[in-house]
């Protein structure tokens, strides 16, 4: 049976970041990541669309992917190591109605020090092939889209590589001594008595006990802390303890689409942006379908991030829905973007989102030495670095975590008890 002063469960970029935070402050401890999959990152990390943006209506959100993009940026700027970050922004396509809605989260860049650009319609019509006005167009008004009234766009944001980033903290991990272990699935926590008796059948209830490590297909694995960074794993495995995360897991559909058609590479190259040369990431406005450009591999990614009715589950391996793409995504991108007409997905594939279902914002909490971390709603990727970072001051019981750029942010504020957050309004 093996004894660790830490066990991680989860090898995503949550996961991995944590370790490596927590090994940074504890060269001479023990830590060990396990991980049910092959190799890390290959969960919902995977399954990600691999971009980031700053622009969030809560203070939290901003100050967590901001200071985790900082991070990232100084990594392939100053160390050399290349994540494949690009800054091809965010350019959101905002109807009359959503322009109003998000306003004062525009108003309120300036004390962020975010910068932000504002298109007139008519200027995006002319450069994307925009199609703005759909009044009289009977199918746009059945799925009920609204014209393109100003386009908003964000400098300081854009796609990265998942996988790059997942191995650049599992390198660095290991370089400090960390330990890792693949295809290990952990079935249970180990639940002991913190003064054990040697009575048959404890812990009863009425005696104060703690979690003591894992059970594992392997073996048992014991540890002074147990860290739970699964994903969308997490409350499958807190069930069986009675603690409540506030997270459930919902499938996200990703869609490859080839720009093979004259038109469609001039979008995809769209100049003018961004120094990479190439369309933003764009939101349509509601439904808001995802455009996410991938210009080293001349290839478009949309994405509905849809919410009613789509069930919360657990699935461990999903599967992307063919109509899903014809019925839903399709009908929406073509009435804006009339070159993707007669186009059809060359791949696709699907992951899960760990929701938080309080708020919108990550979780990050301690009970009975054991710290659960995840609900990253989808934006786990851009915040992963803050994360790893808060993860480990709860580990050595500090009230405040120092993110990247010496910004401070107090535990506590992630927890359930004595959580501190506003409700997150710009999901997708």
């Amino acid at each position: 049976m093996s004894e660790y002063d830490a066990v991680v469960v989860g090898a995503g970029v949550i996961g991995l970041s944590t370790a490596y935070h927590i090994k940074c402050k504890h060269p001479s401890s023990r830590i060990l990541v396990v991980d049910k999959f092959k190799s890390a990152g290959q969960g919902s990390t995977a399954k990600s669309m691999s971009a980031f943006r700053c622009l969030f209506s809560s203070k939290v959100n901003y100050l967590l992917s901001d200071s985790s993009v900082d991070f990232y940026f100084y990594v392939q700027s100053q160390l050399s190591v290349d994540l494949k970050l690009a800054f091809v922004g965010y350019l959101w396509l905002l109807s009359s109605g959503e322009y109003e809605e998000m306003r004062p989260i525009l108003n309120g860049l300036a004390a962020s020090n975010l910068k932000h650009e504002e298109y007139e319609a008519e200027e995006l019509a002319k450069r994307l092939g925009l199609n703005v006005h759909l009044a009289g167009d009977e199918e746009a008004e059945i799925i009920g889209l609204k014209d393109v009234y100003k386009g908003v766009f964000i400098p300081k944001a854009g796609i990265i590589d998942a996988d790059c980033v997942t191995k650049f903290y599992e390198e660095e991990f290991l370089k400090l001594g960390g330990e890792i272990r693949y295809g290990v699935k952990v079935e249970d926590f180990l639940v002991e008595p913190c003064k054990p008796l040697g009575l048959p059948g404890e812990p009863f209830f009425w005696q104060e006990s703690r979690v003591s490590g894992v059970k594992a297909n392997s073996g048992i694995i014991k540890a002074e802390k147990t860290i739970l960074a699964a994903g969308a794993w997490i409350p499958q495995l807190l069930d069986s303890v009675g603690i409540e995360c506030f997270i459930k897991p919902k499938k996200r559909q990703v869609f490859a689409i080839e720009a093979k058609k004259p038109a469609l590479k001039r979008l995809l190259f769209t100049e003018g942006f961004n120094s990479v040369e190439c369309i933003p990431f764009t939101i349509l406005p509601r439904p808001r379908v995802l455009v996410r450009p991938f210009p080293t591999e001349g290839v478009f990614w949309l994405s509905y991030a849809d919410d009613f009715p789509r069930a919360f589950k657990l699935e461990d391996e999903p599967q992307p829905e063919k109509n899903f793409y014809e019925y839903g995504i399709y009908q929406v991108l073509v009435k804006y973007f009339p070159q993707f007409r007669d186009c059809h997905p060359y791949s696709a594939f699907a992951g899960l989102y760990e929701i938080n279902t309080l708020d919108g914002h990550p979780v990050i909490f301690e009970e009975k030495d054991l710290i659960v971390v995840g609900g990253a709603s989808g934006s786990g990727i851009m915040k992963a670095d803050a994360i790893g970072r808060i993860a480990a001051a709860l580990y050595d019981g500090e009230e405040y975590a120092v993110l990247y750029g010496d910004r401070k942010f107090k535990v506590s504020d992630l927890s359930i008890k004595e959580r501190r957050v506003e409700r997150e309004k710009l999901q997708i």
